[in-house]
């Protein structure tokens, strides 16, 4: 009985010390297409080639990746927003922007490893988002002050 417990005892702890590990995951990462600009992604935000983003098949919208180029050992940080890709061959598509910083546009595909770079960052939408109008919508007319009402003043 004895021997049972300290068994189930060992691997509570060995499946604990290795959720505490950093995961990577290594394979080969490609990038969208010029095409995709302006499309809805899955979380719902636009993809803009500009932006460091990616697809991935099962991390949360929001998760914070590394991405290390293994043969320059160039890095990237991405979000992800999207999901892809649906091929076995890769294991995530990066924005033009992130490929290009990495170095892959030229070959199309490359060998990186993937790492956490931090907890899940909260989605928003961005309908959801303040969005203020900029400073030159206001009218030429807008007081420079407010007057105060004769009630009010002491």
């Amino acid at each position: 009985m004895k021997r049972i417990i300290i068994i189930m005892l060992c691997a509570a702890l060995h499946i604990k010390g290795q959720a505490q590990q950093i995961m990577t995951i290594r394979g080969k990462a490609s990038y969208y297409a010029d095409r995709f600009h302006g499309r809805k992604t899955a979380n719902g935000e636009r993809y803009h080639v500009d932006s460091m983003t990616c697809a991935h098949l099962r991390f949360p919208f929001g998760t914070r990746l590394r991405v290390k180029h293994l043969e320059s050992g160039k890095e990237v940080v991405v979000r992800v927003n999207d999901r892809g890709p649906y091929s076995n061959r890769y294991i995530i598509d990066l924005s033009k922007t992130a490929a290009r910083e990495l170095g892959i546009l030229q070959h199309g595909h490359a060998d990186v490893e993937l790492s956490l770079y931090d907890i899940v960052v909260p989605y928003k939408k961005q309908e959801e988002q303040l969005i203020l109008p900029p400073f030159q919508e206001y009218p030429d007319s807008f007081p420079l002050f407010i007057p105060i009402p004769d009630d009010l003043q002491p």
